[in-house]
């Protein structure tokens, strides 16, 4: 008796005879034995591009794993346990469909060999290599690029350079945006740290100082509870303090925020010999202090112009007899003026903002008459000083010196120098 094997049910077999039985048995061995395999996964997917427009339970099954995006290991292992769990009859069924499925791909591969069928058949693989690249891209990560190194560095310069279309000209454009904004930046910052320098030039007398009696004289001043110095010309009016008995220059320095500061070495108005007084040209305007310019135009006063000095309720006016420029070490100005009694000497630092030079404006007392003029008392600090208070530290030394500053400077240096060697290594790494 003949069985045919793809129509055999191992699970229900004819009735036969003994002889008939063990031939039986051995079939169904070799059945069994046929289909404990399944068709390779591979095999399958293939099946899938060839099924008919009713494909099975089983074929609607391998489908879905090949739209789904999963590797072949993946569908290979849920293929295999798909099958496992198959009944004989579906087993068959699926071994039936493999080899129809073989037999059209085979028909296929025949009007495949023509060149129209190679070139539908490439088509039809880039058409569903495309599709299956779209559904798994939002699942798997990107794939490094496989563009070896000189095609990078190649595909960027030709961006940099905008596919070769830029010019000099672009170039030039980008350069001066450069330097322009370089420029801006530079400015900003000097401008933060030395704009006593830059603001001095632009302060100018106030335009009601020609009201101001330019007179020798008192009538159109009143003395004060607060000791101050009046010069009109200027329209300047600024307390004095005369409480300093220290010639050191920080607590000068510290002092000028007040005011003018009566130097403790000298006499004091009315008192026989040369009393001198500190104020500043130009200072900080991040600086403590509200009287930042108070000597800034001292250096438009001349010989015959006056200045006034309030102390102990009078009134003491100055003409001017001399205007000078010294160094920082030329203390000799603050000693008695040779043939004058009384005199009243001004100094600030020149050019306004820096410590460079010291201006000095001297003049002699000519109201109240100094043959009244007293010795100079016990309040005078009898010091040597050997050099003239200047405006002191600027914003940028303070902050330099100060460990934050250092950091921030010795920071923008390694990255300044960072961005240099890149530059330089530049050229070598698109070579």
């Amino acid at each position: 008796m003949a069985v045919d094997p793809l129509h055999f049910d191992a699970n229900n077999p004819p009735p036969t005879d003994a002889n008939s039985q063990l031939a039986a048995d051995l079939i169904r061995d070799k059945v069994n034995r046929a289909y404990a395999a399944e068709p390779n996964a591979q095999q399958e997917l293939a099946e899938d591009m060839v099924v008919g427009p009713k494909p099975s339970r089983h074929q609607r099954f391998i489908h879905e794993l090949r739209t789904s995006g999963k590797d072949l290991a993946a569908i290979q292992t849920e293929w295999h346990a798909y099958y496992v769990n198959l009944p004989e009859t579906d087993k068959q069924q699926v071994w039936r469909e493999f080899y129809a499925s073989q037999a059209a791909v085979t028909g296929r591969q025949a009007a495949a060999n023509s060149p129209e069928g190679l070139a539908e058949h490439k088509h039809a693989v880039l058409k569903t290599a495309h599709r299956a690249h779209a559904r798994a891209g939002a699942a798997k990560p990107k794939l490094r690029d496989a563009r070896s190194t000189h095609e990078v560095q190649a595909a960027i310069r030709d961006k940099v350079t905008a596919g070769g279309q830029l010019k000099a000209k672009h170039h030039l454009q980008s350069l001066l945006f450069g330097l322009g904004m370089g420029c801006l930046f530079l400015f900003i910052f000097m401008f933060g740290f030395f704009n006593e320098v830059f603001i001095a030039p632009f302060i100018q007398p106030s335009r009601v100082s020609a009201a101001t009696p330019i007179i020798i004289g008192t009538s159109g001043i009143a003395p004060t509870k607060t000791p101050e110095v009046i010069i009109p010309k200027i329209n300047l009016e600024i307390p004095v303090n005369y409480s300093e008995n220290s010639t050191d220059e920080n607590a000068i320095e510290n002092d000028l925020q007040s005011g003018v500061v009566h130097y403790p070495t000298t006499v004091r108005p009315g008192q026989i010999g040369n009393a001198a007084f500190f104020g500043h040209s130009s200072n900080n305007i991040f600086n403590p202090g509200k009287y930042k310019f108070a000597f800034v135009l001292l250096h438009t006063l001349v010989n015959g112009d006056t200045f006034y000095l309030t102390y102990h309720d009078k009134v003491y006016v100055y003409k001017v007899i001399s205007h000078k420029i010294v160094s920082p070490n030329d203390v000799g100005v603050l000693n008695a003026v040779r043939g004058q009694k009384a005199t009243a000497t001004l100094i600030t630092c020149d050019p306004p903002g820096t410590s460079l030079h010291r201006l000095v404006v001297v003049g002699q007392q000519v109201t109240p008459d100094p043959a009244g003029n007293t010795k100079a008392s016990a309040t005078v600090v009898n010091q040597s000083p050997t050099v003239l208070p200047g405006n002191g530290p600027t914003l940028w030394t303070r902050f330099i010196g100060s460990t934050g500053g250092k950091v921030v400077v010795v920071a923008i240096v390694l990255i300044g120098l960072g961005f240099v060697l890149r530059w330089i290594n530049l050229p070598r790494r698109f070579a």
